[in-house]
């Protein structure tokens, strides 16, 4: 029965909001995430609990859910800036090898061998299972305050996963069409059509890409000389309700276009690249509580029945695929331990593009055979995933060590794209030049003429070594007023052969470069690498001896010496 008919949509969006809001605090309080307090809130007033609107009313709200959705699209794909990924190359493309192999093999074979079911209907759900709800996954690690290698892997592997899961679903859709993969009782007899079909498909998912493309140098254009924040979240909301409208309007996918548009966006313009979350940094909370808490309100119960054992096992099999690929591909791309017990659990949750895909096989006339079973196992998983999911992600994000870091530190200025652990120089003149051309592309210092700094460092290194003790030394250059202090480290495990106060080779150069008069920052951390790496020995071992520059990442953010070492600069000021 439902309880409020016909409501204005001002009434409903008040009421999902209190009662998102509500249980997410809720949650928040029993120490679960937010994110599922708001799903629950949804399921309890939704058709599943109290159905208090009728389903043209919730669909009224579409809108905006839509909005969220692109926008979720655009900040996933926002974390695909290759400059900050140099050094996560290996493990984003070894993690795609196995999660486009390993994920769906376990779902696939598993429901074969384990049921009755028809290789179409395993093969369209095995591919539905690399995808990830990259919204839960964007609010998760917002609301816990993440950031670090971790979180950048995994906001990366989320857009990578989704984007590889639309491409081989629809080659495996247009295959089961033609009745290259058996199991449809009207497929076949279109083999002829092969080259055809799969170019079809292919040019959709090109189309969808080039669209967001476009809307990105565009929005590239419109914003180059613009500084207002008012003028910035203009625009940037036309871009993304432009891209997700005429992705939709011309049977594109959405979500891909808004995936492209973040990606390309955050490579045209790195000083741009966090422009959408500026734009609506004062109004997303509200917006996503909305998103999850509509997304219960459609969450039902009554597909459980007719999916059976079915939904749970491929929920299982999803599980155990998620965790296997992430393993595999972590140990052999020679991640850090964090990273690799952590990753898999935190890939659990799965909402909007296998819904999203749904749609596409329930419109279909070709799968009208399957289809029924198919939307019941999906919405299922659904259900179960996106409850047990946000709990995961945010025990992995726990266990990676980085919740409550999107703080700054004392020096902040070194992420895993700011290091390397291959240093192979004979000088320290060589070692300052390659370092000083990593400080410039790193740090995206495009405006900084480089061998004007190159030579100030030189310069300065001529005239008082900073060499220290241990094995570290601490060069340093200029950068222009309202330039930030940034660095770079590069570590070499044989050593450099040059004069040092201890005689022993050098094997760590921290590169700094601070805008004239922040000296007193320049010295904190110049203070801090001395009493740390000059002189801890189990420092020392541990970091001279890293394998990546993810693991010299970890030594350098554990817990352990974040207050003795890189502090929170805001607890120093309170």
């Amino acid at each position: 029965m439902v309880r409020l008919p016909d409501a204005d949509p001002l009434l409903m969006l008040a009421v999902i909001l209190v009662a998102g809001m509500g249980l997410g605090r809720l949650a928040g309080l029993l120490r679960l995430p937010a994110v599922t307090g708001q799903i629950l809130a949804g399921v309890l007033i939704g058709h599943a609990g109290l159905a208090l609107f009728d389903t043209r009313g919730i669909q009224g709200l579409q809108p905006l859910t839509h909005f969220a959705l692109a926008l979720v699209g655009v900040t996933v794909g926002s974390h695909l800036n290759l400059r900050r990924l140099r050094n996560a190359g290996k493990r984003l493309v070894l993690l795609l090898l196995a999660e486009a192999t390993l994920t769906p093999l376990a779902v696939g074979v598993g429901l074969i061998l384990l049921t009755d079911m028809g290789l179409s209907l395993a093969a369209l759900l095995a591919t539905l299972a690399i995808s990830t709800a990259p919204a839960t996954i964007v609010a998760l690690v917002r609301e816990t305050h993440s950031r670090g290698v971790f979180v950048k892997t995994l906001l990366a592997a989320v857009a990578i996963n989704n984007m590889t899961c639309i491409v081989l679903f629809e080659l495996v859709r247009s295959s089961a069409r033609m009745g290259i993969i058996p199991g449809l009782p009207h497929s076949g007899g279109m083999q002829g059509q092969l080259v055809q079909t799969f170019i079809g498909s292919a040019s959709q998912l090109v189309l969808a890409v080039m669209v967001g493309a476009a809307a990105a140098a565009l929005t590239h254009l419109f914003t180059l000389r613009t500084l207002r924040p008012a003028r910035l979240a203009t625009i940037s909301m036309i871009s993304i309700l432009l891209t997700f409208g005429l992705a939709s309007y011309t049977e594109l996918s959405p979500l891909l276009a808004c995936l492209s548009l973040g990606i390309v966006l955050t490579n045209l313009n790195p000083a741009r690249d966090r422009m959408v979350d500026a734009a609506f940094s004062n109004f997303e909370p509200a917006i996503m509580c909305v998103f999850f808490t509509v997304a219960g309100i459609h969450l039902s119960f009554e597909h459980v029945a007719e999916a059976g054992l079915l939904a749970f096992l491929f929920v299982g099999l999803r599980i155990g695929g998620k965790l296997v690929s992430s393993e595999a591909a972590m140990r052999l791309a020679g991640a850090t331990e964090r990273m690799r017990r952590s990753l898999g659990m935190a890939l659990i949750p799965q909402a909007g593009v296998a819904i999203g895909l749904v749609l596409l096989i329930q419109d279909d006339p070709a799968f009208a055979s399957i289809h029924d079973l198919f939307v019941a196992i999906v919405l299922t998983a659904v259900t179960v995933n996106e409850i047990i999911g946000p709990i995961a992600t945010r025990l992995a994000l726990t266990r990676a060590g980085e919740v409550g870091h999107d703080r700054p530190r004392l020096i902040d200025f070194l992420q895993e794209e700011n290091i390397v652990t291959d240093l192979r120089a004979d000088t320290m003149e060589e070692a300052i030049e390659q370092l000083t051309n990593l400080l410039i592309s790193s740090h995206h210092l495009d405006h900084v003429d480089r061998q004007e700094l190159l030579e100030s460092v030189l310069e300065r290194e001529r005239q008082v070594s900073t060499c220290l003790e241990g094995g570290l030394a601490v060069p340093h250059g200029e950068l222009p007023e309202g330039s930030p202090m940034v660095g770079v480290m590069g570590v070499s495990a044989r050593g450099l052969h040059v004069d040092t106060p201890d005689g022993r080779p050098l094997h760590c150069v921290v590169l700094l470069a601070t805008p004239r008069g922040e000296r007193e920052r320049h010295l904190a951390v110049l203070a801090a690498l001395a009493r740390t790496v000059g002189a801890n020995p189990v420092i020392q071992q541990q970091l001279y001896n890293a394998k990546t520059p993810a693991h010299v990442y970890e030594i350098l953010h554990v817990e352990e010496t974040e207050e003795d070492f890189n502090y929170f600069l805001d607890d120093e000021d309170s």
